[in-house]
């Protein structure tokens, strides 16, 4: 087996959604051209797939969550990426906190490129063969 690196080179074409979100999740893809929140999704689904759940304990969840809202919402609350905004109500304002998404995409993806989410195979059974 022959293995030829080329930095920057990238097929013109990518064969399914999955095979962008896999590329994407790596960093071959700019993260802003797929979303920082999709790519976190897929994350979660990767993970979750597979029994990972290293991440659970990492940003202190309750237990394993296929709702990446929920993931995003309590990784920005454990790094505390919120922001207090002031609401108008009609009976006065209100000041409520609100989770920073993107921070929080950003924090998941970064923990999963540094290897800190566990070993995880993106391509699995045949997928690679095809």
């Amino acid at each position: 087996m022959y293995l030829l690196d080329t930095p920057g080179v990238l097929s013109p074409q990518i064969k399914s959604v999955e095979t962008g979100l896999k590329l994407a999740l790596c960093g071959t893809i700019l993260d802003h051209l797929v979303g920082v929140e999709v790519i976190a999704d897929y994350l979660l689904y990767v993970l979750n797939q597979q029994q990972q759940f290293s991440y659970v304990e990492r940003y202190g969840l309750s237990g394993p969550c296929d709702e990446v809202g929920s993931v995003l919402k309590s990784i920005a609350q454990h790094l505390g990426k919120v922001q207090k905004v002031q609401v108008l109500t009609g009976t006065g304002n209100v000041n409520v906190s609100v989770p920073n998404y993107n921070a929080a995409a950003c924090e998941f993806i970064y923990t999963f490129r540094k290897g800190l989410l566990g070993k995880v195979m993106l391509d699995q059974g045949n997928d690679f063969l095809d």
